[in-house]
């Protein structure tokens, strides 16, 4: 990994999606999806995390990355997993990539809390985009956030990669 100043972030899993679209990942083929995701950029680093909201930890130069283009990185390893794992025709899920930076103090003691300063981030997988961003009012929470503060990235089966 680069010696340069790091940019950490931390990942969960929103799994919308109705029974026998595609199956649930575990903790450990959540975790693995992004490592092979980012196994061609050496200035980053992936790793499972025990923590009961948090996944994965992926910290990466920020003198080469922005947490955006990071976002798009995980969002096209989610629905290329999703592709290799297909069968039939079906849909694939809408992969939704939702990053906010953590401006508050921490919410636990746990050694692998987001911080201040980190970037938490929503791996939502839905077959309702729609529904699924009004539902959170994304929307309306997003309007009150500074630029830069927060990212979407968003990609669906019709998407290539």
């Amino acid at each position: 990994m680069s010696d340069s100043p790091q940019l950490r972030m931390l990942l969960s899993h929103n799994f919308d999606i109705q029974s026998g679209i595609v199956s649930p990942l575990t903790r450990e083929e959540f975790v693995e999806v992004f490592q092979e995701g980012l196994k061609d950029y050496p200035a980053c680093h992936c790793r499972l995390i025990s923590h009961p909201h948090w996944s994965v930890e992926i910290k990466f130069a920020k003198d080469k990355f922005t947490p955006q283009e990071i976002g798009e990185v995980c969002a096209k390893a989610m629905l290329q997993k999703r592709r290799d794992r297909q069968s039939g025709d079906r849909d694939l899920p809408t992969v939704l990539i939702l990053g906010g930076i953590k401006l508050s103090p921490a919410t636990s003691n746990l050694p692998e809390t987001l911080q201040p300063g980190e970037w938490g981030v929503d791996v939502v997988e839905t077959q309702t985009r729609d529904q699924f961003l009004e539902a959170i009012a994304w929307d309306a929470v997003t309007a009150q956030k500074a630029p830069g503060s927060i990212f979407k990235v968003e990609l669906n089966s019709s998407a290539s990669t």
